[in-house]
């Protein structure tokens, strides 16, 4: 056996050590000017925007709140089926209206309360609150009463909770009444926003800071949790360190003791931080000129790795001349997408001219667009009086920071200036500006892209109903939205596919976006790492991750499959387990 280890990395080979309890340890990392290693580094590429569940809306907020919070079910890290979590088992009454769910008992928050439905209640009706102005309040609305709720009605025209089908028989059960059936509904409940918070712990920061209660709130000392991890620190704009919640009632399953999110934007900067041995993991962090480099590496393999992402520009429908869906259309028929994944990004992206990535989601299949040339393009721009003698304004293309985003505006730029004699320019903002201004429609075309909350094509579909707040484009179409509600409804799938085909082809008719790519994860993952999820979410929850032994490690590579070039793959050579997987070993 090799015994590779990295210096920076504790080494807990007893069992013991894995049992060791995490609070004084995490109150000492607060505010501390030097950490001890992590047992595990990942980049979760820029500084979190928010912990709250109900305001997240992008993939590194997630991957914290994962770590942090357990909902009422789960997802399996590998096929993505829904699991138990924090409610053991649930039944649906016969006609789908009803769902009962069973909570675990003896649960308990990280401060040591105990965890009640009324947790779960009290966290559904604070993302439904419209004060919450929460951008996921729409994944409750088949709850009967739910949009009412949230729209500031009731029965008798003001907000009335107990209206809602939310209820809480007792301590342990939890029911949710539906207006009509979802088929989904599982998937939905596995989703960050439904996540639980502390209401006592949240009501009392905001009794003692009214005006920053939500800056308290997000700090190691105040942040009361229920899941597999506790924030142990926080560095703004370096590092997010999560050490191991001892009341989490799976911790005997939890391997790691630490684990260090690091907030790099920079990709050339990640990657050579994951080569030199800073860190375990990156998602999406290799440069495209070092692409071809990295193929055929056991560490990188995109090619394995189809993501349920669509990158797409959004497209400021509220401005001219972006007002007008010919001018959309002739921008998104001449937007160079075989240039964008074959000669910029070279790792499998696959070119996207519809809203579903891949044009396919299960037994769903995106309609066929047709490919229409420059004359169709300048055709429709001439129809909408541009044309020589009088061109299109100038445009701006805003994108958040990152190399490949701009080498992408730059391309696309290039290419309308040419093709359609448009000056474009270039905006780019750090995160959470960026996230701001796309918020206030404070653009005429911004970089987007859109992760599956689950695996359904309406979870790409949903996002452009004229309520959604994650539109945020400003168009409205009063056809599509019904078609979207109509389809949220519909059990029998051949029906539901025909309402979501036609709502598509509206969206590709009035291109109130341009896609461009479906998305594959780039992963670059130390080998040795276990309990890593190859799914099509790339989902990743650290509750299951761990070190696998030099044996385990050299048993994978022998399954290996191909010529594949083996990389050092550090850590601890007896491996670090948690502690029902060192009983199940015999350890």
């Amino acid at each position: 056996m090799s015994g590779l280890t990295r210096a920076r990395r504790w080494l807990w080979t007893a069992p013991a050590a894995l049992l060791i309890a995490g609070f004084a340890w995490a109150l000492s990392l607060a505010g501390a000017s030097h950490l001890p290693p992590a047992d595990f580094t990942f980049n979760n590429n820029s500084e979190v925007s928010t912990l709250d569940p109900a305001a997240v809306t992008s993939v590194p907020e997630g991957r914290i709140l994962r770590a942090l919070s357990e909902g009422l079910v789960i997802r399996h890290p590998t096929d993505l089926s829904i699991q138990p979590g924090a409610a053991q088992s649930w039944e649906m009454s016969p006609d789908g209206l009803r769902w009962t769910f069973y909570l675990r008992p003896g649960m308990r928050w990280s401060n040591g309360e105990p965890l009640s439905s009324s947790d779960f209640a009290f966290s559904f009706q604070r993302l439904l609150a419209p004060q919450t102005a929460s951008p996921f309040a729409q994944f409750l609305f088949a709850v009967a009463g739910a949009r009412a709720y949230h729209a500031g009605s009731g029965p008798q025209g003001k907000p009335d909770w107990n209206s809602v089908g939310i209820k809480t028989p007792d301590a342990l059960t939890l029911q949710l009444e539906l207006e009509s059936p979802r088929a989904y509904l599982l998937e939905l409940l596995a989703c960050t926003p439904l996540l639980p918070v502390n209401a006592k712990n949240l009501q009392q920061l905001q009794q003692r800071f009214p005006q920053r209660w939500m800056a308290e709130w997000q700090k190691p000392e105040n942040l009361v949790c229920n899941g597999a991890y506790l924030l142990g620190s926080r560095r703004i704009n370096d590092r997010i360190r999560l050490v191991k919640n001892p009341r989490y009632w799976d911790a005997d399953s939890v391997a790691f003791r630490a684990i260090d999110a690091l907030a790099v934007e920079h990709a050339g900067t990640a990657l050579n931080m994951y080569l030199t041995g800073g860190c375990d993991w990156l998602d999406g962090s290799v440069p495209p000129m070092f692409v071809s480099e990295m193929l055929g590496r056991e560490d990188f393999r995109p090619e394995q790795s189809p993501y349920l992402g669509l990158y797409f520009y959004r497209l400021n429908c509220t401005r001219p001349p972006l007002d007008d869906p010919r001018v959309r259309r002739a921008l998104s028929m001449t937007l160079p997408r075989d240039l964008v994944t074959e000669h910029l990004l070279k790792a499998g992206q696959q070119r996207c001219t519809t809203f579903v990535p891949w044009g396919r989601l299960g037994s769903y299949e995106s309609p066929a667009v047709p490919i229409e040339g420059l004359s169709e393009a300048r055709r429709l721009l001439s129809e909408a009086g541009y044309g020589p003698r009088r061109p299109l304004p100038r445009l701006s293309i805003h994108y958040n920071t990152a190399e490949s985003h701009r080498d992408i505006a730059e391309l696309v730029s290039d290419t309308w200036r040419m093709a359609l004699g448009v000056e474009v320019g270039l905006a780019n903002q750090e995160w959470k500006v960026w996230l701001d201004s796309q918020n206030r429609l404070d653009y005429q075309i911004s970089r987007s892209s859109w992760i599956a909350d689950y695996p359904d094509a309406s979870s790409f579909l949903g996002i452009f109903t004229s309520d959604n707040p994650n539109n945020r484009t400003g168009w409205k179409n009063e056809r599509f939205d019904g078609l979207i509600a109509r389809a949220e409804s519909e059990l029998n799938p051949t029906a539901r596919n025909k309402l979501l085909l036609q709502a598509e082809r509206i969206l590709l008719e009035e291109v109130p976006a341009i896609p461009i790519y479906s998305y594959v994860a780039q992963n670059v993952i130390n080998p040795r790492l276990g309990g890593f999820g190859n799914n099509l979410l790339n989902e990743q929850n650290p509750k299951f991750w761990y070190w696998k032994s030099d044996d385990e490690l050299w048993q994978q590579r022998r399954e290996q499959v191909g010529s594949i070039e083996f990389v050092d793959a550090p850590g601890p050579a007896e491996g670090l387990y948690s502690a029902n997987a060192l009983r199940a070993q015999g350890r």
